[in-house]
């Protein structure tokens, strides 16, 4: 499952990232606080495929379903 895959309302923990993410972006991704462990919940999901708002820590980030659907979830 990804974390693009995550339902408005939910929470999962972060698990690893799909090998095809270049590494710039898994860089970014950690440094923003998606890495593997940390738990993310999924704050809202508009319809028509429009990036979904994630909580993580204290802060909401906006991810398209390009980079949410690069991202493992348990």
């Amino acid at each position: 499952m990804t974390l693009w895959d995550l339902k408005q309302g939910t929470s999962a923990t972060v698990d690893s990232f799909c090998s095809g993410l270049q590494s710039e972006y898994r860089t970014r991704l950690s440094e923003l606080g998606f890495h593997p462990g940390e738990l993310i919940a999924c704050v809202l999901s508009p319809r028509l495929g429009a990036p979904k708002l994630y909580r993580v820590n204290n802060t909401v980030y906006s991810l398209d379903d390009s980079v949410a659907s690069m991202i493992i979830i348990a």
